[in-house]
């Protein structure tokens, strides 16, 4: 079956191109990461396995592995695997629209950590969810040491997700994040004490958890809630209000009907 144009993929291809005219000591950089690849799923497939391999497991191996996860993604394939596509595909945007230092689709790609740990995660929950448990902590370890992130690959992780530097954060196995969350460094979804089973927080569509945000046990946070910077979020967040403080209280509810795709942290009372 013939393959359906890439819109995506072609403009982070011209984008690309015009880097590399820009900026000759650059070109063999592009076309290694982009130029030479015939899909996104190619090109990211190269990205990763370049950062994550390693004398122990070389980035061959790890090639293979993530190409297996990642093909199959078209018109018939798996629909588990056509859904890490997807995913991908509207984080790539959610970057380029949220984030101001974002200029073009293909910056997520080529530099930004936030974005790679991402996509490691899903191949991770991929292989976690079909049995392949050794290979999905493996490529969780290589990711801490990588990008500085910790993302459980038992984790449910929706599309449209955006994180900013992403220096720190920690998701626990049984954390929840829905469609368009956007978060920052030093977020933590965890558990509250050593109990297993369910024991990470459920994050709704539309959150924004701001810089250095706690949030610890099985608990909501409801749909376009705001949780300011630095807050230590210990009981359920009700629905679109913001809260803020060590432990988190409500101070007031955003102006926005989905605070992460404003990713304005101001707390600034009612309508903040």
């Amino acid at each position: 079956m013939k393959q359906q144009p890439d819109p995506l993929w072609q403009d982070i291809r011209a984008e690309v191109e015009m880097f590399s005219r820009q900026e000759p000591t650059l070109a063999s950089f592009f076309h290694a990461s982009i130029l030479c690849h015939e899909s996104l799923e190619s090109a990211l497939t190269y990205t990763l396995a370049q950062i994550l391999g390693n004398p122990t497991v070389s980035n061959l191996s790890i090639r293979r592995v993530i190409a297996e996860v990642l093909s199959g993604g078209e018109a018939g394939g798996d629909p588990a695997k056509s859904d890490i596509s997807r995913k991908m595909r509207m984080d790539i945007r959610a970057y380029r629209e949220r984030d101001p230092a974002c200029e073009y689709f293909s910056m997520p790609l080529l530099y930004f950590k936030g974005f790679h740990a991402l996509q490691v995660q899903r191949i991770g929950h991929y292989l976690w969810s079909h049995g392949r448990r050794a290979m999905a902590l493996h490529l969780q370890s290589l990711c801490s040491e990588s990008f500085g992130v910790d993302i459980h690959p038992g984790a449910r992780i929706g599309g449209g997700i955006m994180i900013d530097h992403a220096t720190g954060v920690v998701i626990g196995e049984t954390a929840v994040v829905e469609d368009d969350v956007s978060m920052l460094h030093g977020v933590t979804l965890g558990g509250s004490g050593n109990a297993s089973g369910d024991r990470h927080p459920k994050i709704r569509t539309g959150v924004l958890l701001s810089t250095g945000v706690r949030v610890l046990g099985n608990i909501e946070v409801g749909e376009g809630a705001k949780v300011g910077a630095g807050s230590l979020v210990l009981e359920a967040v009700a629905p679109h209000t913001t809260v803020a403080g060590v432990p988190a209280r409500q101070v007031g509810v955003p102006r926005e009907a989905s605070p992460a795709l404003e990713m304005d942290q101001r707390i600034n009372g009612a309508g903040s």
